[in-house]
């Protein structure tokens, strides 16, 4: 019999728990799944952990998954550690926050990912984004690291998450 982690049967992963450690679990019962920002918003399908185990997510519709979170199978001998994988993105930095600001809005306007960050925007790699960036006279500069873009306004990640509750009407009268 093959001691090769790709022959075992796919962990099922089926619960999320977010926050601290949920049990003790031996080092060999705890994963790694590297996930790009796209793929923590996908919760059913086949997964590899960053060791090459292969992991099946069938997780309750709960809003994308977040660095940190914790995924267990049923019977809870598995623990699954969601990280942010390294991703090809672009940096953007202006010479004033107004410049910035007119950046992010542009950006906004085309509905792109952004994460905020005091001096600087960051946003996936994509040539045409960072010509129109360049032709702003901002400065756009490749990087590779996790992504971790803002929710937007009806989707917070829970770092962001607050109430969005309304007591009014949005009738016309």
């Amino acid at each position: 019999m093959s001691d090769n982690v790709s022959d075992h049967k796919p962990i099922v992963l089926e619960h999320r728990q977010v926050g601290e450690a949920v049990g003790d679990f031996p080092p060999d019962r705890r994963l790694q799944l590297p996930l790009t920002a796209e793929e923590r918003t996908v919760l059913r399908g086949r997964r590899c952990s960053d060791c090459g185990r292969s992991l099946l997510l069938q997780l309750p519709r709960e809003g994308p998954l977040q660095p940190g979170d914790r995924l267990l199978d049923r019977s809870r001998s598995w623990e699954v550690v969601v990280i942010a994988a390294p991703e090809p993105l672009l940096r953007v930095q202006a010479d004033s926050v107004l410049e910035l600001l007119q950046a992010a809005y542009h950006l906004g306007n085309r509905h792109v990912a952004l994460e905020l960050h005091d001096g600087e925007l960051l946003l996936l790699k994509d040539s045409v984004l960072e010509a129109m960036l360049r032709s702003r006279g901002l400065r756009v500069s490749p990087c590779e690291r996790p992504f971790l873009p803002e929710g937007g306004a009806y989707g917070g990640s829970p770092s962001h998450a607050h109430s969005h509750s309304h007591s009014h009407s949005h009738e016309t009268p």
